[in-house]
Order: structure tokens, then C-alpha cells, then sequence
């Protein structure tokens, strides 16, 4: 059996290594807010390209992630700070590695009664840190945020080109990786709402069985071809002796 089916069932293994990750992180976040899982795709590589990137023959690589970006449920919560987007559109967070967008929407209030995340992130408004006075906190379906009759200031709601290609910084937090934010205009904000995660628990433990079956019929392929070139070995030192 020639080195390439090697490579090529290699390859396969390293792709289903892949997809356990991604699948074992989207059953981890199925109680995550604001959750987008992730969609996995391979592709055919060109053993000469890879030969001057990796040195060595590989066949199928790992083509890329994108998140799925269908919406989650809407869970009433009665809570003034649980905030979800209906529609396009993520929150805005200050983190020490720049903006990170997310659609989980659990915020509270810190010390300085600054608007912030579980983790005291800063919820970026259009002007900046939002700050709220001592009152009653309602929140309007375009995202402005009151404090009785005070408007404390309105959330940066922003979208996306192509918002599948957002990369995933931990969590339900995201990263724009190139792209550029664009302020939504007329965002659709639901109080006292939380959008769950859109991972449905039965299609991926479908798709973590089907991944774990393939990933042990490649292990006992690489088996039986390892054990052909043993044994083709052990002839051939036999012939000699």
C-alpha cells in the first residue's frame, strides 16, 4: 500500500480532531446566552503546496469554520439588565484585547454603576461607557437605557458583512478578525430577554457519533496498513537472511 494512503487517512484523522473540538465547544455552550455554534468545512489540498508548507503529503485539510448565525430562542427573564438582540446585530464590549462583539446580552452594573458584563467588561453605547443613576432601569426596543426619567444613553449595536466569519475569542464573545463593525441604525433590543444558544443538543451528539465512528475506522485502516508494511518488512529482511 503506497505512503500516500498514509497521508491521505493521516489527514482524514486530523480533520475529525477537528470537528471533536468544535462539537465538544458547542456542547460545552449549550447553556451559554447568546451562543453561536459552528459550522465545520474540509478541503482537497495539493500535495505540492503542502510539500513547501508542512513537508509532507497531505490530502484533506481542515477548510475552515464558520459560526452559524441562525437566531436562538427568546427566554424571558423579567430581569431589567438581561437584554437580547431580535434580529442582526451584536453588543459591544471593551475588553485590554480591543472591541469584542457578542449577542449575549446578561449584563449588571458595577461599583462606579457603570453598565459592564458578568467579567466587569465595559457595554460599549454609542458615546462610550455607558454609566446608569440610582433608579428604575428600563431598556427601549432601539437600545436606549433609561434610569426613571433620565436618559442614561443608547447601546452600540453593531453588524457585520459577513458575521459567519467573526472568530471566536472565548465563549459567546467574538472577535472581527479584518472585519469592519457597521453601527446598525434601527437594532431591535428586548428587555428583560435572553437569546439562547441556537446549538441543538440532538444534532450534535448525531454529529459526535457519526466524527467518532469515522475517527476509529481511520485508526484501525492506519492499523492494518502499518501491520501490511510490517510484514512486508519482516519478509523481505527474511529473504535476505
Amino acid at each position: 500500500m503506497s505512503s500516500g494512503s498514509h497521508y491521505i487517512a493521516l489527514s482524514g484523522l486530523r480533520a475529525r480532531v477537528d470537528e471533536l473540538d468544535r462539537l465538544s465547544a458547542d456542547i460545552a455552550n449549550i447553556g451559554t446566552a447568546g451562543y453561536k455554534g459552528e459550522r465545520d468545512t474540509t478541503a482537497a489540498a495539493e500535495r505540492s503546496a503542502f510539500d513547501r508548507t508542512l513537508m509532507s503529503a497531505i490530502d484533506t485539510t481542515h477548510g475552515g469554520r464558520r459560526l452559524d448565525m441562525a437566531d436562538g430562542g427568546m427566554a424571558p427573564t423579567g430581569r431589567a439588565l438581561d437584554l437580547a438582540i431580535d434580529g442582526k446585530g451584536f453588543f459591544v464590549i471593551d475588553t485590554p484585547n480591543g472591541p469584542r462583539y457578542t449577542r449575549n446580552g446578561h449584563f449588571t452594573v458595577d461599583a462606579d454603576r457603570k453598565l459592564v458584563t458578568d467579567d466587569g467588561q465595559a457595554v460599549l453605547g454609542a458615546d462610550g461607557p455607558i454609566t446608569l443613576a440610582e433608579g428604575e432601569i428600563r431598556v427601549d426596543a432601539d437600545g436606549s437605557i433609561w434610569t426613571d426619567t433620565t436618559k442614561a444613553g443608547r447601546l452600540s449595536i453593531v453588524t457585520f458583512d459577513d458575521p459567519g466569519l467573526l472568530g471566536r475569542d472565548h465563549g459567546s464573545r467574538l472577535r472581527a478578525d479584518g472585519q469592519t463593525a457597521v453601527p446598525m441604525e434601527t437594532p431591535v433590543v428586548r428587555g428583560g430577554t435572553l437569546e439562547t444558544s441556537n446549538v441543538s443538543v440532538a444534532e450534535r451528539l448525531a454529529q459526535l457519533t457519526t466524527v467518532s465512528r469515522g475517527f476509529e475506522a481511520l485508526q484501525k485502516s492506519i492499523s492494518m496498513m502499518l501491520n501490511d508494511v510490517d510484514g512486508r518488512a519482516i519478509d523481505s529482511l527474511g529473504r535476505r537472511g
